[in-house]
């Protein structure tokens, strides 16, 4: 039993050496094998005696080794070897690289890229070949680079994208050649217009989306879609709307708004947008008390309050805050305070929704303008730039200023994109303004047809540049025919003549007409100098000279009785056979136009009046001697949510001959255009035999009207009005008669007209169709019940 047991345990005890060798020789292995493995790459050292390159063509050995980083007799890592690999690809010369250590040499084979024979764009249409060709980094007669293809095609994606075409693709393909060459072609689907099919709006309740959407750049697409450019979709006009927006209730002071988003779905098909913005509108705020205060010494707040255009109870405007504070810092420059500054300290009233605000005058910062550096502008002349600030170098530096620089600058018209900002100078009292500037086309050439109910149809053809020569003048030619009249215009403006806020114009002009609404011929030419310069903030004054001679001549009469043969004594007007006789006379005329206009200023968004006074007197110099006086004035108001305008337009004139000199027809009243519902001299007196239009030298007209709109989609562009013209045309002196020596009637008869008239904002210009019911009119009168005219500013 003790044996058989010893001889179990020694048996035990040598199956567990037996099995701990055989662990220990399996743990070796797998050691032994792992080290292998995971020997890292640079343990092992390669050194070269010689670096032998093949499959170059093109490139030389030296090249390849600059861009391997490799020189004979180094030595290499793997690690080395990798390197060098990687500083080969990228150089994107090549196709292919293989590096191989083949003992004491290194071979590195490459196989290189072709070079680019021809580039060619296929299934383009919108957008031409040379216009690519501008986009793209691929050239002819250089190496072909895949990335660079890759980014080529990106890029001109990019381009059809910016015209609304999202769904277009490029895909660029090659087609190889001999001799190491291929052709590399982009292959482009257009695809549709992506355009914007709906523009909603979300969270609004002061405003509706149809009056939102006026705001916007961007437009729905409607009728015209084929013409209209805004109603594609472009993702980075959505920032702008979203500051347009804002800015827009700002103005109405809605101080909380908040455009939260601006969301853009594309269709399935990927040829429309759905755009939608999120607003918070939060309450509207008023002005409530207004105040002024000083903590500066010796400065009076009451002299710059009395500068202040803010009305307690109104919609809280921060363009009128800026007006104001403008004032008084401009005042306290002509004091010789250069560092006084405006503070406006506004505090809220939740409870009745006010502002109260606070002008506080202080004492700002000594810190001076070190210099203004204008880069960007390869046309404009650095002083059209520099003239925009009211500052130079030296002055005392006001951030505020500099802002409004800023947006004089962008309001030329001359840049697609300016910046202006302020950097610290070389002191600590002094800054650096930077003004960087993107210039854009600023010439146009126009042809065009038109249509007028008196004019009829006509050719239109200007040149108009608005940065002639990179100096910021403003130059038109323009030339306009109807079917019995010409006339043509030759201008230049300076709008800063001698360095100041003083425009200078020159304009020559030739005018004629062929029994346009008369039967007789006109002929006008002149040239005439003007002078414009702020007189107030919203108001302007212009001194002027002209110069021109008139002519009326083939003035036959009217054949009444139809015999074939005028009568100069029965079937010709006294008047005009007289004044016709007078061959061509000169006008030498000096005048002057005061104007005032509160839309300049914007201080009310909703509401507007504009006021115009204008002389001429004729008579120094030349034959015509007269004081001709015009005064016009507009009222205009936006309610029910801006929604419908209500417009009164008042005017009138007066022409009164010095010196026993009698008016000629050529310089008389007619009120063409002025009462709808007549045609052009279709009131006023006249020879009732003949059937002429004599004219007045008095005239007197208003116009009431209501723009609304008539519940189509508003990016038809189609509204609707209501009208009334009240007025009249009359006054000639002297024996006026007709043809058979009657009295002509040349007194005071006020016509009246109403009508409806559908206004369409269309691509060539806002349209306004204008259907006609005379109320009140004399039996000579000549009626129109429909007339187009092209709708303008008053």
């Amino acid at each position: 039993m003790h044996d058989t047991a010893g001889a179990a345990a020694k048996a035990s005890r040598d199956g567990a050496s037996v099995r701990k060798r055989l662990l220990t020789v399996l743990f070796l292995s797998t050691a032994t094998a792992s080290a292998t493995v995971f020997m890292p790459a640079f343990a092992q050292q390669y050194a070269f005696n010689q670096v032998v390159i093949e499959g170059n063509q093109l490139v030389d050995n030296a090249t390849i080794l600059g861009f391997a980083g490799i020189r004979r007799g180094e030595t290499l890592t793997q690690g080395g070897l990798n390197d060098a690999y990687q500083g080969l690809v990228r150089s994107g010369l090549f196709e292919t690289v293989e590096i191989v250590p083949q003992g004491n040499q290194l071979v590195i084979r490459v196989k290189e890229y072709p070079i680019v024979n021809v580039i060619n764009f296929e299934g383009n249409k919108r957008l031409k070949d040379e216009d690519l060709a501008k986009i793209i980094q691929s050239k002819q007669r250089r190496v072909y680079s895949p990335s660079v293809a890759e980014a080529d095609a990106a890029a001109i994606a990019e381009a059809y994208q910016a015209r609304g075409r999202i769904a277009a693709t490029v895909t660029p393909k090659l087609i190889r050649r001999s001799g190491g060459r291929v052709d590399l072609a982009f292959e482009i689907t257009e695809g549709r217009v992506t355009e914007i099919e709906r523009l909603s709006f979300v969270g609004n309740r002061a405003f509706s989306d149809r009056r939102l959407r006026q705001v916007l750049q961007t437009k729905q697409a409607g009728l015209l879609r084929t013409l209209i450019q805004r109603d594609t979709f472009v993702a980075e006009r959505l920032e702008v709307d979203k500051q347009m927006l804002r800015d827009f209730y700002l103005a109405r002071g809605y101080i909380d708004i908040q455009v939260t988003d601006a969301s853009a779905e594309v269709a399935r098909e990927r040829d429309a947008v759905f755009v939608s913005f999120s607003i918070r509108e939060g309450r509207q705020y008023r002005f409530g008390n207004i105040t002024t205060t000083s903590e500066v010494n010796g400065v009076d707040a009451a002299e710059y309050g009395a500068l202040s255009r803010v009305r307690s109870g109104v919609p809280y405007s921060p363009l009128v805050v800026e007006n104001t504070i403008a004032r008084m810092e401009n005042l306290a420059l002509r004091k010789g305070l250069n560092f006084v500054r405006v503070d406006p300290r506004i505090t809220r009233n939740d409870r009745d929704g006010t502002l109260d605000l606070e002008f506080a005058l202080v004492r700002g910062d000594r810190v001076f303008v070190e210099r203004i550096d204008i880069e960007g502008n390869t046309t404009t002349l650095d002083q059209v730039i520099r003239r925009q600030f009211r500052s130079a170098e030296g002055d005392p530096f006001n951030p505020r200023e500099v802002r409004q620089s800023a947006e004089r600058i962008r309001a030329l018209g001359f840049f697609s994109d300016a910046q202006v900002d302020a950097r610290p100078g070389s002191a600590a009292d002094q800054v650096i303004v930077d003004v960087n500037v993107e210039e854009q086309p600023t010439g146009s050439l126009s042809f065009g047809a038109s249509y007028g109910a008196d004019a009829g149809v006509g050719v239109n053809i200007g040149f108009a540049e608005s940065n002639f020569l990179g100096r910021g003048q403003a130059l038109s030619v323009a030339i306009a025919t109807g079917s019995d009249s010409t006339s043509s215009s030759l201008s230049i403006t300076e709008p800063a003549f001698l360095g100041r806020d003083l425009s200078l114009s020159l304009g020559a002009f030739y005018n004629i007409t062929d029994q346009k609404n008369a039967i007789y011929d006109t002929a006008n030419v002149g040239a005439r100098a003007a002078l414009s310069f702020p007189v107030g903030e919203v108001s302007r004054l212009e001194l002027r000279y002209g110069l021109s001679k008139n002519t009326i001549k083939n003035y036959q009469g009217k054949d009444v009785n139809g015999d074939g043969v005028i009568d100069p004594a029965t079937e010709r007007n006294p008047t005009l056979v007289a004044e016709s006789a007078r061959d061509g006379e000169f006008t030498s005329a000096i005048g002057y136009t005061y104007s005032y206009d509160t839309r300049i200023g914007g201080l009310s968004p909703d509401r507007g009046m504009v006021f115009r006074f204008s002389q001429d007197f004729a008579g120094l110099g030349g034959d015509a001697k007269y004081i001709s006086s015009e005064v016009q004035a507009l009222g205009e108001r936006k309610i029910l949510s801006e929604e419908v305008t209500l417009r009164a337009i008042f005017e009138a004139g007066t022409i009164s001959p010095l010196g026993g000199y009698g008016t000629r027809v050529t310089e008389r009243f007619f009120g063409n255009g002025k009462i709808r519902g007549f045609e052009g001299n279709g009131i006023g007196p006249r020879d009732q035999v003949t059937g002429d239009a004599l004219g007045g030298n008095f005239y007197a007209v208003a116009r009431f009207e209501a723009d609304f709109p008539i519940g189509l989609p508003e990016e038809y562009g189609l509204s609707g009005g209501l009208f009334m013209d009240v007025g009249s045309v009359w006054g000639l002196k002297g024996n006026i008669v007709d043809a058979l020596g009657a009295p002509i009637d040349t007194g005071f008869n006020p016509r009246a007209a109403v009508g409806v008239s559908v206004l369409w904002d269309a691509p060539i210009g806002p349209l306004r169709f204008n259907f006609s019911k005379a109320l009140k009119k004399e039996d000579y009168d000549k009626e129109r019940s429909f007339d187009l005219t092209i709708s303008t500013q008053f």
